[in-house]
């Protein structure tokens, strides 16, 4: 009984204790929490590349007689760069031996139905590229927006001499003429005339040949041919020297990489850690910022040109490789800068 009287006495004092404490208005103004807006730019490390370029290999063996380029020579498309093989290399000297061996024996068999064939067959080979050249010029200027043309106009000027004309010459881009489509149509029905009269020629002093044995001659002279152009590497289009392994004297095999043609006239960044998360906001055309590590002063423009379908992994995550072609270029640029790539 006292222990129940002890605690309801504690209770009891409890409530008059509250009861009794003034209460106090708070005077404090609550803080404004500023708003936070999530960044989600997309940041990613990648490497610059030309758009175009091409590791050339022979495709024989052979000790590299001529180099005919150096590194950072600008080539064209078909140039001769490298050459293997001279007279005292067995393989190249047969190779030369079968072409010059193949091209007697189908002259030979074209000279058994007269010197005619023989010309005929050259002017109808002419007429064939002579009537594709007329066909593409044809369909150049019928669905070319930008046609370079000139435009002459004459100005009657006064003078203390007199009058005499000046003439203004304007240089423009636009849509063929009508009469220029109209003259090359005429051209090109010419052309094709020409063209099938000597196709016809042709088939008709064939009947003196046998056909059979001139498509083995034909094509025993086009396999030598290849043979002899293996000896040598072109440049397969317009650009610039990047590297060169070969060195004269010194012997390649085939399949390897002799030299490596670029155009640097379009630059692109391959980027390979763009993660499965990151990649699904991205898209094709989407504008980016890049910046090099070796210019970092330096921003260019460009946009995503391709987005990779399979994936890797890089330290655990599962990433895509994403393209960029630059929209801007620097002269100071050079292959494999490691650049930073900023998806908006």
């Amino acid at each position: 009984m006292k222990k129940i009287i002890f605690n309801l006495s504690v209770v009891l004092g409890m409530f008059i204790t509250a009861c009794s404490t003034p209460a106090t208005a708070s005077t404090e103004v609550p803080e404004t929490i500023p708003t936070v807006i999530a960044d989600d730019t997309i940041i990613a490390e990648g490497r610059v590349e030309p758009n175009h370029y091409a590791d050339i290999a022979f495709n024989t063996s052979g000790m590299v007689s001529e180099i005919m380029v150096k590194v950072g020579d600008s080539v064209q498309a078909g140039q001769s760069l490298i050459r293997l093989g001279n007279e005292s290399d067995t393989n190249y000297a047969a190779a030369q031996l079968e072409l010059v061996s193949a091209q007697q024996d189908l002259n030979e068999l074209v000279n058994t139905s007269g010197s005619d064939l023989a010309q005929i067959v050259i002017d109808l080979k002419d007429a064939k590229e002579d009537h594709k050249k007329a066909e593409n010029y044809l369909q150049y200027l019928q669905t070319a927006e930008r046609v370079p043309q000139t435009s002459t106009k004459a100005i009657l000027i006064q003078t203390w001499k007199g009058y005499h004309y000046e003439y203004k010459i304007k240089n423009f881009k636009g849509p063929a003429p009508q009469d220029w489509i109209i003259e090359a149509e005429n051209d090109l029905a010419l052309k094709k005339a020409k063209m099938d009269e000597l196709q016809h020629a042709y088939d008709r002093m064939q009947e003196g040949i046998d056909s059979d044995q001139l498509a083995v001659l034909e094509a025993r002279l086009n396999a030598a041919k290849a043979k002899v152009a293996a000896f040598s590497v072109i440049a397969p289009f317009d650009g610039v020297v990047a590297d060169l392994k070969a060195k004269a004297g010194g012997s390649m095999s085939a399949g390897e990489i002799a030299v490596t043609v670029a155009d640097f006239s379009n630059w692109i960044v391959t980027t390979t850690d763009v993660t499965e998360i990151d990649v699904v906001k991205l898209k094709e055309g989407q504008p980016v910022t890049v910046t090099l590590d070796a210019l970092p002063d330096l921003k260019l423009t460009g946009k995503i040109l391709s987005i990779g379908q399979n994936y890797s992994e890089n330290q655990g995550d599962v990433v895509y490789e994403v393209t960029v072609l630059l929209t801007e270029t620097n002269p100071a640029m050079r292959w494999g800068m490691t650049a930073a790539v900023k998806f908006e």
